[in-house]
Formats: C-alpha cells, structure tokens, sequence
C-alpha cells in the first residue's frame, strides 16, 4: 500500500482530513505569522479626532494590521503604507472625516499603493512628531491602528492663561463708559503693561532662583503677601474623551459627553470669580472630544502649576437602581469601601480603552504614575471633598455621605489637592435623564463653584513656589 505524503491533506476512508493532516495544517498557519494572516481583513471602522493638543486617526479592524511610516517634512506629511489590504469604501471614508478646522490635519489621501497594500498619506498644518501604533480589542473595539499626530511646538498653556490675565489688565472698563474722552479712550487702547504684575514678578523671580547656583532667598513677609497676590488655577479634568466614551446610560447618553459640558459651565463661572481679590482661572485637561490618558491629566495640571485639580465623572453600576453623587480623594492606605475599589479600578482602565501608546515613555506617565502623593495632600483633597459633597447634596442625592477614598490614578498628583466627582449614575435612567438637562448641569456647576469657593475660604491659597 502507498502511504500518502508527509504533508498530504488526503482524506480518510471516510472522506475526512486525517487528524495529523489537520494538525500540520495548523502548525502552517500559526508559522505564517501576522502579515499573511491579516491579507482580507475587513475594516470595521475609521475615525478622527481632532484637538489642539494633538490629532488622532484610528482604523479599526477585524484582525491585526501591519503598517510601515516615512514621515516627510517639507512640506509635512505622514504616508503610512498598511499590508494585508485592499482599498476598501470605509477607507475612502477618512478623506471625508477631516475637519476644515482640525487644528494639525490638512487632508488625508487613500491610495492602492500595491497589491494587498494601502497608502495614507495625511497632509499636515504645522510641522507634527507622529506617533503610529497598534492596539489589540478591548471593550467594544477590535484591532485598532492609530496615528497621532503632535504638534512640534505645542502651546504652553501656563504660558497662555497668563496672556489671558495680562490682557484683562491692559483693559481699562472706564475706557469704555459713556463719558470717557477720546483721549481717555487712546489711552486705555495703548498696549501697555501694568506697573505691578505680581505673576509676571514671581515667574520672573523663579526662573532667575532655578538658574542661579546656591540656595534660594527666603522671601519677606512682604514680599510673601505680594506673591499672594496671582492667578488661582484650578485644573478641570472632564472623564474620558475621544476613543473611550466611558460610561454609557440606557438612552445612549455618553459620560464623556456630560462631563464636558459640566467642566465647561463650571469654567466660566471660575473665570469670573476672584478669592481674596485674586482672579480664579479654569484650566480644561481636554477641551473637546479627545482621548488624553491618566497620567497626562495630572501632568497638565502640574504644568500649569494647579491650586486644585477636579476630575469630573458620571457612575455606572450593573444594578440600574444605584444612584446619587458621588466624591473621592487619593488613598495610600487601600479603599474605603469595596465599591470605591471597584470604581478606582473601572476607572484606572481608561487607558485601555481609550488608547495609550505605550512605546512613547517620553510623552505618557507610564503605570507607576505619581506614587509619592503626601499625608499632607490626601488631607486637603478631604478637606476639598467634603464641602464639594455639601453642596452636590443641596441639589441631587448623595451616593454616599462622605468622602470616599481609593487608588485612582488620576488623583496622584504629590502637591496638588485633587478629587474626583461622580455627579450621577448615568446608568440610572432617571438621574441619566437629569444629566441630559441643562438646567441640572448649570446646578452642578454652581455646586462646584460654590464648594471651591468656600474651600479657599478657609485654606487661602499659599504662594507658589513650584518651577514654572
């Protein structure tokens, strides 16, 4: 009798592949690796996001992708060539997705470059460090190959709110009232600056103490009350954003979505609030629909040397039936309760889901994020959540009475007192309801206001003395 070949697929009496014939056949395919694997992957969807900090392009598939870059820079453009495909209708889509007003995408073009291979070039507005990696599913998502793009030269953005307070200065109201002089009117139209800018004194004073060698002078009392005298900044952290939707309510209502609109309110109210004769500034970690990961958040508000950093959340649960606000502070020393375990855990997946690329250690805090939060921190931030939970519960219920604490990842900033809000259960489809409202978001936001208000109120705040 002659034996089949070694490799031979011959069936069986039965008519059947024979059981080794299907394990060598196997054995093939895993040898293949990746790249013959994914020849006549389906794109599942495309999308782009648009933001100053940075914009983001997102394919998403039915099985993994590889793709090579070349960045070009004159005049600036990212092609990127995708293996295992062939120009389909969804890729098509991109070209239409880009926005007349995205600050770093100036168009994207799709191309059969070669056979099972794609070209996408995406033309840009300003000279960009792109960043092109792959993400496995998680979530709702399949495969996922992204592209973001950075600006080159990113704005500062202490260096903007401090533009902003400057050109208020320069501003003369009386300038403006019915019975001021041409003259008067000239004047107050002059760009120049006030006599006194304690701000622009202490950033001055700090930039010359970092360089010079030796000790820094202790200052005086006076010119301690002088330093006082400067912007109060409070660092806004809206929920989740782009890729990662968070939570998501029986009617559709997305949490990033609420929160962003909360945060928005809630800025302009500090914006038009002084504490002790000083201006309040609001600073947004994202101020669109964009994914910005944990550790970036409490870098953004270090950055901008933050008096206080309120992340803002709307709960979900299994059990529609869970409801009221909710308000945590950083613990070192394990939850205070199982559900605040469960919530700092759910949370501290954002990442996950929204995309961080982890090869890029230079621009992303990675897991071990800021772990050196002090005692001194974590009792502001209690002291913070509590008359922020006093006045919630004068215009919603409370999930609980008092302040909460776990590991979130988000609150590890080591000199900043921070708290994260849960202003609802959006999984609640009555308080969901609530959340879609206007009228229940500005309560939210004059709750917060006044809760930092009378925060500051006893904990006046100190003169900075962190590195610009």
């Amino acid at each position: 009798m002659t034996l089949p070949p070694r490799h031979s697929t011959a069936p069986d009496s039965a008519g059947l592949p024979t059981r080794r014939a299907l394990l060598q056949a196997g054995s093939l395919v895993l040898l293949l690796g990746t790249q013959q694997i994914a020849r006549g992957a389906t794109i599942v969807a495309v999308r782009v996001w648009p933001a100053d900090d940075y914009s983001r392009v997102t394919i998403e598939s039915d099985q993994p992708l590889r793709a090579q870059k070349f960045f070009v820079t004159t005049p600036p453009r990212l092609a990127v060539d995708i293996e295992g495909i062939d120009l389909s209708p969804a890729l098509r889509e991109l070209v239409a997705k880009v926005r007349p007003d995205d600050p770093n995408i100036a168009g994207i073009r799709v191309g059969q470059n070669a056979p099972n291979v794609v070209r996408l070039v995406v033309d840009l507005k300003q000279a960009a460090v792109p960043q092109v990696f792959s993400l496995n599913p998680v979530a709702a998502y399949g495969h996922r190959l992204v592209f973001d793009l950075y600006p080159e030269n990113p704005v500062d953005p202490l260096e903007a709110l401090i533009a902003e307070r400057l050109r208020e200065k320069i501003t003369d109201p009386a300038a403006t009232a019915s019975g001021a002089s041409p003259a008067d009117k000239a004047a107050a139209a002059a760009p120049t600056l006030p006599d006194h800018d304690p701000l622009g004194e202490l950033i001055a004073r700090t930039d010359a103490q970092r360089k010079a060698p030796g000790p820094a002078p202790v200052p005086s009392a006076a010119t301690a009350a002088r330093q006082t005298d400067r912007l109060i900044i409070i660092a806004l952290d809206p929920g989740h954003g782009g890729e990662d939707p968070g939570a998501i309510g029986p009617a559709g209502t997305r949490e990033k979505d609420v929160v962003l609109k909360v945060a928005r309110l809630l800025r302009d109210r500090i914006n038009t609030t002084t504490v002790g004769g000083n201006p309040m500034r609001a600073y947004l970690t994202r101020d669109g629909d964009f994914f910005v990961p944990l550790g970036t958040r409490v870098k953004k508000a270090q950055r901008v040397q933050a008096d206080l950093f309120v992340s803002i959340h709307a709960d979900a649960f299994t059990n529609p039936d869970a409801r009221g606000a909710s308000v945590f502070a950083l613990s070192q020393n394990g939850a205070s309760s199982s559900a605040a375990r469960w919530l700092a855990n759910k949370e501290n997946q954002a990442d996950l889901v929204g995309g961080l690329n982890v090869r890029a250690k230079d621009r992303h805090v990675q897991s071990a994020l800021l772990d050196m939060s002090t005692t001194a921190q974590i009792n502001d931030s209690l002291k913070l959540g509590s008359v922020l939970l006093g006045e919630i519960g004068n215009v919603g219920k409370l999930h609980k009475p008092r302040v909460e604490q776990a590991g979130f990842a988000v609150l590890k900033a080591p000199d900043i007192p921070s708290v994260l809000v849960e202003t609802a259960f959006i999984s609640n489809p009555q308080e969901e309801a609530k959340l879609r409202t206007s009228a229940y978001q500005e309560e939210l936001a004059d709750a917060l206001m006044r809760g930092i208000t009378r925060y500051f109120a006893k904990n006046p705040p100190l003169a900075r003395s962190r590195s610009v």
